[in-house]
């Protein structure tokens, strides 16, 4: 199976009022297992960078000045993505980004029916933990002592470390893909839903001569608890 953990950077928090995508990273997993196939680019958001964002991500005016449009890339990208589900960080504003950068030139949008997110799967792995990608880090030993900033390929490759570990962990390399199938995260528009198994009811039912064997055993017993304070009439 074919997935693409994605990250991406941004001018702020809303694209309706304004705000742009400035750096998508992208990384492709085949049955959970990267493939070294990576997407990464940066674009000109024609507006100005606010001080806030630029000290989350460092990337200035100057710097994303001679960088192309989205418009210019967008063919690119969606070939890499192809109709692959798309995992995200809290993907609800990675797909609100993307979105709106493809309806404004005129490209279909990404169905969020392809949508995984993994703060979805951790809030139900880990119910009132930390869920930012960095304490989830921490949780599952990923080494992130190289992110001084935010980075978009940087964070999908962290990302990609993270999704392995929550639907799986590393044995997932070894051949042991389909038993993690078994468990299936997937985030919908509203939440993430949880798949398991069902397995039929195991029947611990005593046989006739454990019966007789237990009846022989109360027999002997003196005064039990159980009838302290009846009538042994």
């Amino acid at each position: 199976m074919r997935e693409i953990i994605f990250d991406t950077e941004t001018t702020g928090f809303d694209p309706a009022s304004g705000d742009r995508l400035v750096e998508i990273g992208c990384i492709e997993l085949v049955n959970r297992v990267p493939t070294g196939r990576t997407f990464h680019a940066y674009y000109n958001p024609q507006r100005s960078m606010p001080a806030a964002a630029e000290a989350v991500h460092g990337l200035s005016d100057i710097f994303l000045s001679d960088k192309p449009l989205f418009a210019g890339g967008a063919d690119a990208l969606l070939a890499f993505l192809e109709d692959s589900p798309l995992v995200a960080h809290n993907a609800r504003f990675d797909f609100g980004f993307l979105n709106h950068e493809l309806r404004l030139c005129g490209r279909p949008e990404v169905s969020m029916d392809r949508m995984i997110d993994t703060v979805a799967i951790a809030r139900q792995m880990h119910p009132g933990a930390k869920h930012s990608l960095d304490a989830l880090c921490t949780r599952y030993g990923i080494d992130r002592s190289h992110r001084v900033k935010h980075g978009a390929l940087l964070d999908a490759e962290l990302l990609a470390q993270l999704y392995i570990e929550l639907t799986g962990g590393r044995q997932i390399g070894l051949g042991l893909a389909q038993e993690v199938e078994s468990v299936v995260f997937r985030a919908e528009p509203q939440a993430a839903a949880l798949v398991r198994p069902v397995h039929p009811a195991r029947v611990f039912a005593p046989s006739a001569e454990e019966l007789e064997r237990h009846r022989a055993f109360v027999a002997t017993l003196s005064n039990p608890l159980w009838l302290a304070g009846s009538d042994p009439a």
